[in-house]
């Protein structure tokens, strides 16, 4: 049992060798990689240069190029992934030591999806806060940054991301798993970072965050929060 790991990009350059180096330092047995898959959406700052010569020295490294957009970058990454569990993965966050086989476990055991717990390299208090909220086994508590792991079979099976959704596709995955009551939070952190709370301010950011999902309980569109997320979080 081999693991996918899925990360999608837009103009990453100043992360991918950080991000990948921790993957592989982090790993408890790097033959439970398959393939380190990153998924350009039309990068023009370098990063696929630097994924290409990257690849040459680590065999397992793949990039594949998408169309722009999270959710479709995710799927085109599952379709062409080759492992039995696919690891959903921000550019900008750092799974913990052994991820690998806390993941492996977790299926093994019959926990076909799931995440970690999640922390912000920050020490802003209510960045803490948000932190410390996930750990509880709430639908309400997810988020990409958590990372999402999923067997290929399930992910398949339920159709993968809805390509709808350029934003809050995370969350609209999650919520159809718990439905299903498949999944799980393993009990350690992911580290991810705080850059777009500091470049947008954490209040503001945090107010067009919660305006989001309190719309889509309200059941707006995929369209409506994109247009919302567009004008005050994007510009």
């Amino acid at each position: 049992m081999k693991i996918s790991i899925i990360i999608p990009i837009l103009n990453e350059a100043a992360t991918i060798s950080t991000l990948l180096y921790h993957l592989i330092d982090n790993s408890f047995v790097k033959d439970n990689i398959k393939e380190i898959i990153f998924v350009d959406g039309g990068s023009t700052d370098g990063s696929q240069g630097i994924i290409l010569q990257l690849s040459k020295q680590e065999n397992i490294i793949r990039l594949v190029a998408s169309k722009k957009g999270r959710a479709i970058q995710m799927n085109t990454g599952a379709k062409a992934a080759k492992g039995e569990i696919l690891y959903f993965l921000h550019a900008d966050s750092l799974p913990p030591l052994h991820f690998d086989m806390d993941i492996i476990e977790e299926v093994k055991k019959g926990n076909n999806a799931g995440c970690f717990r999640m922390k912000f390299d920050s020490n802003h208090w209510w960045l803490r806060f948000l932190g410390w909220l996930t750990q509880f086994e709430s639908k309400r508590c997810r988020g990409g940054d958590q990372s999402q792991f999923i067997t290929k079979s399930l992910f398949n099976e339920i159709g993968g991301y809805d390509e709808s959704f350029i934003v809050y596709e995370d969350n609209e995955l999650v919520d159809r798993l718990f439905a299903l009551k498949q999944f799980v939070i393993i009990p350690k952190y992911i580290i991810t970072s705080a850059r777009k709370y500091r470049e947008i301010g954490v209040w503001r950011l945090q107010y067009h965050f919660l305006n989001i999902h309190m719309r889509r309980w309200m059941g707006a569109s995929s369209e409506d929060l994109y247009r919302y997320y567009k004008e005050k979080v994007v510009n």
